[in-house]
Formats: structure tokens, sequence, C-alpha cells
């Protein structure tokens, strides 16, 4: 038995891989993006989230704080706030216990034609809990949202014992990918080559960030590196939403990406459809 860190488990859901999906958010990621949607899933340990805005100033949480110089995650505060404004982001299961929550869908999964999908963060930074969960759910369906940021034998290790993957791709140019994810891409394009090798079924996602990797250079480059893959069955653009900035504020971190938030992302199909690739926008 093992033990894994989870954010969020989020159910009916239609965006995470065929049909009706319950989507696990593993947490725990190497990459730092400057667009993370997401930072309540980049550490590994569990996390205090305050909705500040809402505060109503009563003191309550004061009261109890043991470290007011500076949050070290002891949430005796959790319980303490009137308004619930204040919340734990990370959950420690055993891979027994996940699997029993997951399962309890199993039907309604199975009749929309659906299953789990493990995200985060990087899921695949807990593989060993990862594959654990999946021996305990009986050949339901499984998938992976991944940047594929992880040694090989990691990867061809998980990705076979998964029915789908769904692998991101932020930026081709390595110094650039360097840059705004903080590392650099070699893995993930090892990784991508065997993907496309192999014939799992996937799916390659870009998140489009205005002025950084919505170019026409940056999506054709991506197009190219995508022809002949017979598995490929689509890649997804997700444009960036203005709001992806709203909960570093609550983990108490500032959120001053190098890029404009407001402006528009270009989506354009056409660099994978001049190439046979179909491409849907999110």
């Amino acid at each position: 038995m093992s033990k894994g860190i989870v954010f969020d488990v989020k159910q009916m859901a239609v965006f995470d891989g065929p049909g009706i999906r319950t989507t696990v958010f593993l947490k725990g990621c190497p990459l730092r993006c400057q667009w993370c949607h997401n930072p309540e899933g980049l550490e590994v340990y569990p996390q205090l989230m305050v909705s500040y805005h809402a505060c109503i100033h009563c003191g309550r949480c004061k009261m109890v704080c043991q470290h007011p110089d500076g949050c070290e995650n002891c949430f005796d505060c959790v319980e303490m706030c009137p308004l619930r404004l204040r919340k734990i982001a990370g959950t420690v299961y055993t891979d027994e216990a996940l699997a029993k929550i997951l399962l309890k869908d199993r039907e309604i999964l199975e009749m929309n034609d659906g299953g789990i999908t493990f995200s985060g963060g990087e899921p695949l930074m807990q593989a060993k809990f990862l594959l654990d969960v999946i021996d305990r759910l009986g050949g339901l369906h499984t998938a992976i949202e991944t940047s594929g940021y992880c040694k090989e034998e990691v990867f061809v290790q998980v990705a076979d014992r998964l029915d789908f993957i769904m692998m991101d791709l932020k930026l081709i140019d390595s110094e650039r990918h360097r840059h705004f994810t903080g590392v650099d891409n070699q893995l993930i394009l090892r990784n991508l080559e065997w993907l496309k090798r192999s014939r799992k079924p996937f799916v390659v996602r870009i998140p489009l960030i205005p002025g950084i990797n919505d170019t026409e250079e940056n999506l054709t480059a991506t197009a190219k590196l995508l022809i002949g893959a017979e598995s490929l069955q689509k890649v997804e653009l997700l444009p960036y939403h203005q709001t992806a900035g709203a909960k570093y504020e609550m983990l108490g971190r500032e959120y001053s990406p190098e890029f404009d938030p407001l402006r528009g992302v270009n989506t354009r199909k056409s660099c994978f459809e001049s190439l046979g690739i179909p491409c849907t926008v999110l």
C-alpha cells in the first residue's frame, strides 16, 4: 500500500478525456509555468489557502496562530474561520482509500464511456501511487494529463498501463521553454517521440498564452513534430483564461507573468489542419 497527496477530485468532468470522467488532481509539479492555473498543485505538501477578499477581520484565526511571522501550514486556523474562508489544499490518501472513492461512480462512468483521469500538478511525480491506484480500479478506463516531464522509463511504465494520454506541449524552442516554464524540454520531446511510436491513443494539448506560444512559428513547429503520429486523435488548443491568477493571492503569492493577461490569443488551427492534423479549440 502506498500514499499520495491529492488537492482535488472533480466529478462529472467532460473535457478530461473520453466520456464523463472523474479527474484526480495530484499535488506536485517540476515545472513553474508563468501561466499556471493551479498553483496549489505545484508543491508536494498540504498548503493553506485563504479567500482574503471575503474576510471580515474577526480575528479568530489570529487567536490560535502560533506562527504570526510566517505561516508554517499548521492549519490550526482553518476550523476557527466562521465563514469557512480557509481551507487545506492537499489531502493524503492511501491508494486503497482513493480507489474506493473513485469506484463509487463506476456505474455512471462506464455507462457514459468514461473513466478516471489523473491530472495535477504533474501526476507522474507520484508515479508509484498512481500505478497502485490503477491496480485497484478493476479495469476502469484510465487517462492522464501530463507535461511529459519525467525520465523515459517512468513515462513508459505509466503510459503502458493507461488507456488514453493527454500530453501538454507548451513551447518547442528549448530556451524559451526553459525561460517560461523553468525547465528544458528535452525530456518532454523524448517522451513525445516514444508516444508517437506507440499505439497508445493520445491527444496533444496546447495552452495558448498570449504573445508567448500562440505564434505561427511555435504552432507550426509543434504541428511538424506530430506528422505521422498514427495514434494521435487530435490537437486541442486551450486559450489562456484571464482568471488564471486568482488563486495566487489565496496562497500568499504574487501573480506577475511576463505577458499581458488581458491580451487575446491567436487560435491558429490552420497550422495543424494544413498538415492533416485534426484540431479543436476548447
